[in-house]
């Protein structure tokens, strides 16, 4: 697989990310059919991320093949989005906090009620390219 070079988000797309917005991440099962989940996203200052726990099938998905796609649709106006693609980097450090703030963001919640054992990690995108509509 060849890698393409990283493409740098703007400022206006990252900022959906920032934002409680909602976005559907699409990884490719062992058959090459596309698994879709809806998750929370956050913007680390450099890439898109969103978290998820060991278990998840897309996880598992992510581990075989680290090909990715996110796409973050603005939670006020459905014709602003922003979706990008490309390789995921799995961060064990930092996910319990970044599950945390997350929570916060998207609930309110001053703590995310964690599983006991549950062990988080971040998907952080190396994007290599964006498709955006209005942004």
């Amino acid at each position: 697989m060849a890698l393409r070079a990283e493409r740098k988000l703007t400022e206006a797309e990252a900022l959906l990310f920032v934002e409680p917005n909602f976005g559907t991440a699409a990884v490719l099962r062992p058959d090459g059919s596309p698994h879709q989940t809806v998750v929370w996203v956050d913007w680390d200052g450099e890439r898109p991320l969103f978290n998820t726990a060991e278990g998840r099938a897309k996880l598992e998905y992510l581990r075989r093949d680290p090909r990715v796609s996110l796409l973050v649709v603005d939670r006020h106006d459905p014709w602003r989005w922003v979706s990008v693609s490309g390789t995921a980097d799995l961060v064990e450090e930092g996910a319990e906090e970044s599950i945390h703030r997350l929570g916060r963001r998207y609930r309110g919640w001053d703590r995310y009620p964690l599983k006991p054992g549950e062990k988080r990690v971040i998907v952080r995108i190396r994007v290599e390219r964006v498709t955006a509509y209005r942004v």
